[in-house]
């Protein structure tokens, strides 16, 4: 069970320090909202992993190569909406918008599962790697099993939630960093949604 325990862990560690689409979704939202509202957000693989795992391991392979470029091309459109959104709250920055209520926990939650969804990268990621080893220890006893997916989110969740709080500090030290923080996100979004969409549509 320990074993599968650090491997968990370690493999959570890994996927969180992994720059991508959802880290850079994280500092979009800290910057426009706070890292308080965004911080639920860190939970959002909880909401959006279950499916893929349980879908995953019910095709005992590899994702389809027709369904990772859905995902692909779905994926991309969505990030792409979410650096418009960016831009624009970029392009109209206001210091004095700082001070205001930004979007809903809820939804902020909602937008990152949604992405997290769309994303192949979890598919790809629980079908070559963690889910061999997720099917195996739950073959040799469950609680290694769970054991393996307990470590894997908490950490996962928890390096999430301090990168979040990591943008947060940048945020009060003044309005030139925000916007250049959130100008930098917005870029960020725009490349790894052009990337996707030219994933799916190759």
């Amino acid at each position: 069970m320990w074993l599968y325990l650090l491997q968990g862990i370690g493999f959570g560690l890994a996927a969180a320090a992994q720059p991508g689409p959802f880290q850079a979704y994280l500092l979009s939202q800290t910057m426009q909202n706070g890292w308080r509202r965004t911080l639920p957000a860190a939970f959002a693989p909880l909401i959006s992993d279950g499916p893929i795992i349980l879908l995953v391991l019910l095709l005992l392979s590899r994702v389809p190569a027709w369904l990772q470029r859905g995902l692909y091309l779905a994926g991309g459109l969505f990030i792409l909406y979410l650096a418009w959104g960016a831009w624009r709250a970029w392009r109209s920055f206001d210091a004095s918008r700082w001070q205001r209520v930004g979007p809903s926990q809820r939804q902020s939650v909602w937008h990152a599962a949604l992405m997290n969804a769309l994303n192949p990268g979890p598919y790809i990621y629980w079908s070559l790697v963690t889910g061999p080893i997720l099917l195996s220890g739950w073959q040799e006893a469950p609680i290694s099993g769970a054991a393996f997916l307990f470590g894997f989110y908490a950490t996962l969740v928890g390096a999430l939630a301090g990168i979040t709080l990591l943008f947060g500090l940048a945020r009060p030290l003044g309005p030139q960093i925000n916007r250049t923080l959130l100008g930098i996100s917005a870029l960020a979004l725009l490349a790894f949604g052009l990337l996707q969409v030219y994933r799916g549509l190759g």
